[in-house]
């Protein structure tokens, strides 16, 4: 299809840069100060010339063709105050990162509208949202990992990688990677991973080098979407050990590609095991690698979005588009 033009909001910066990887133009609204959603492209990310910065207020008067919502504030308040009326007419893709943080199988969408596409990172996500009239669709994630960086496993420890871990707390798992680290030996990296003795930040682009000499990724995680952390742990061939919730439990199978279980305390023998045999991690991690290349690859990404693009600007009238809609 003919190059798209699209503006979205930098929300999650490793989604963004795997999101743009499609090619298509996407245009990122940018405000002075700390306004969350605004930072365009930022020093972080290695984007290409298909990225772009626009100020906000330049964004009514830009020429689009799409826009895609990533939170409840761009859909709910955002589009009011940069986008043009004639804009907001414009076909509309909501991407939808969590599961509910509500009631988990009640909470009904914000996104109440038959002329949206409600797309879904997991089929967790579109299983337990009330879409309501909204159709919806599943677009997996898919990762890159640099070329010639692969696990290697020689650090008899586990890394745990989240975000403010602390101050997000239970959800996030905090004192599950602290019971954890009580028994087997853990290190953490994540922003302000330092509030519980963690090691700081991992600027991204360098992460994936630095977590492959560890033996095993543990994921202490009790709800949220599949972290992409963990797609791209598997891709470097890390064997994965958490906990069997949401859409990890079909991610990781037993003795497969790593461990999981709704018991913390199951999954405390296997992590000793894989400390213990090298040979074993290697082997599950080589089996979570070849995984990862069949449900996370980056092409298949790619395809599905551009399938939905072309779906959904081809087609303004979505909602026969989605198959199912829960």
């Amino acid at each position: 299809m003919r190059r798209l033009r699209i503006l979205t909001w930098h929300i999650h910066g490793n989604y963004l840069w795997y999101l743009s990887q499609f090619d298509h133009e996407l245009f990122l609204p940018v405000k002075t100060g700390q306004c969350s959603g605004y930072g365009g492209r930022g020093t972080t990310f290695p984007f290409g010339p298909n990225v772009h910065d626009v100020p906000a207020d330049d964004v009514s008067k830009t020429p689009l063709d799409c826009v895609i919502f990533q939170s409840k504030n761009n859909y709910c308040n955002d589009q009011f105050e940069i986008l043009s009326e004639e804009q907001r007419k414009l076909p509309r893709i909501y991407i939808e990162h969590d599961p509910p943080q509500e009631h988990p199988t009640d909470t009904r969408h914000w996104v109440d509208d038959p002329n949206v596409l409600l797309v879904h990172v997991t089929p967790f996500n579109q299983l337990m949202w009330d879409s309501g009239q909204t159709p919806t669709r599943v677009i997996e994630h898919g990762v890159l990992v640099p070329k010639g960086v692969s696990y290697t496993g020689e650090l008899r420890k586990g890394l745990v990688v989240v975000n403010h871990i602390k101050q997000r707390g239970r959800r996030l798992g905090c004192d599950v990677f602290e019971r954890v680290r009580a028994l087997v030996p853990l290190d953490l990296v994540g922003m302000a991973s330092e509030d519980l003795g963690g090691l700081g930040e991992i600027f991204p682009p360098k992460l994936a080098e630095f977590e492959t000499r560890y033996r095993f990724f543990f994921n202490p995680i009790r709800y949220t979407s599949l972290g992409l952390a963990v797609c791209e742990a598997m891709m470097l061939g890390m064997p994965v050990v958490g906990l069997a919730t949401t859409e990890m439990a079909t991610a990781i199978q037993n003795g497969v590609t790593g461990y999981v279980d709704t018991s913390i305390e199951k999954l405390i023998a296997p992590m000793q095991a894989l400390l213990a045999n090298h040979g074993e991690a290697k082997r599950l991690g080589e089996q979570a690698r070849q995984y990862a290349l069949d449900r996370f690859h980056i092409s298949r990404f790619v395809q599905d979005w551009e399938k939905t693009l072309e779906d959904v600007v081809g087609r303004p009238a979505i909602a026969q588009l989605a198959g199912i809609t829960c």
